[in-house]
């Protein structure tokens, strides 16, 4: 993968990719903490160096909902969208509601060509929806 966007294959950029891959939806900190208990100390520039490398060769997808820090997923490409839980802010993955990509026709697109379209559901997740209704 990290040769395919010409980028030099180095342990920590390995170790980010797969803590990535392995915990979707993860934050900088949680992505560190994985990412050590693998290499061992590696400083958070270094992650944080190395995400930015990722996203911008578009390996991994930044996400920040509102109210939340920036996390952090594999699934590039699709045009997929979030659901968030307002009470723990647990996220989970939602494809468009019908086809491929029918959010990116805008009623009015204002010249721009538009690449991808963020739409994040707002909500209760099962467990949180759970301990309200107890």
């Amino acid at each position: 993968m990290l040769r395919g966007v010409a980028l030099r294959v180095t342990r920590p950029r390995v170790a980010v990719l797969s803590a990535v891959h392995d915990h979707p939806h993860a934050d900088t900190e949680s992505i560190i903490g994985v990412v050590r208990a693998n290499l061992g100390e590696v400083s958070h520039q270094a992650v944080y160096d190395v995400l930015h490398a990722l996203t911008a060769a578009g390996l991994v997808r930044r996400i920040q909902p509102s109210g939340s820090v920036a996390r952090y997923e594999a699934r590039v490409g699709d045009n997929h969208h979030h659901v968030v839980c307002r009470s723990c802010g647990a996220i989970a993955d939602v494809d468009c509601a019908v086809g491929e990509v029918p959010c990116l026709t805008a009623s009015d697109d204002n010249g721009f060509l538009i690449e991808r379209a963020e739409v994040i559901y707002w909500g209760l997740c099962p467990g949180c929806s759970t301990q309200q209704s107890s």
